[in-house]
């Protein structure tokens, strides 16, 4: 499941993808904009910052900006770098494999291969929608019900 860090995190960047091209935003306004707490913004944007994925200028003109343009971070980034792995389940993890201390054999396991489709489907998505995409989304013309988006490529 996403974390909270995460989802403030992605909200976050949205709004750092929306301004970009603006210079620096500030923390504050970040935090208001975006109804994030903003000491746990500050932790969430120090995480980002090591990763590459904001940058950070101080000053009268200071605040956060986008690391890289925003057609070249994904959700998935976002997510990594604040949740970590996107696997449910450690054996079918690409970044944090670590073998399911039950398991007799993984080949057999139908419940790894279950979680390995989970697990690729979930990283295509994210890793396939950009910043840029996800905050050109559309607004769904109905909030009732589950409307189809095109992310992360044709479904």
């Amino acid at each position: 499941m996403l974390t909270r860090k995460g989802k403030y995190g992605l909200k976050a960047m949205l709004t750092l993808t929306r301004e970009h091209g603006s210079g620096p935003v500030l923390i504050g306004d970040l935090a208001e904009h975006d109804a994030i707490p903003k000491k746990f913004l500050e932790n969430i944007l120090l995480t980002l910052k090591h990763r590459g994925l904001v940058q950070s200028k101080k000053g009268p003109h200071g605040g956060y900006q986008l690391g890289r343009p925003p057609d070249r971070i994904s959700v998935g980034d976002v997510i990594r770098a604040l949740d970590g792995p996107l696997a449910l389940v450690s054996c079918v993890s690409q970044t944090a494999y670590a073998p399911c201390e039950e398991c007799v054999t993984e080949h057999d396991c139908a419940v790894r291969r279950v979680f390995q489709q989970v697990r690729d489907e979930t990283a295509r998505i994210l890793d396939g929608t950009t910043l840029l995409a996800a905050a050109q989304a559309p607004p769904p013309s109905d909030a009732l019900g589950p409307h189809p988006i095109e992310l992360g490529g044709a479904q």
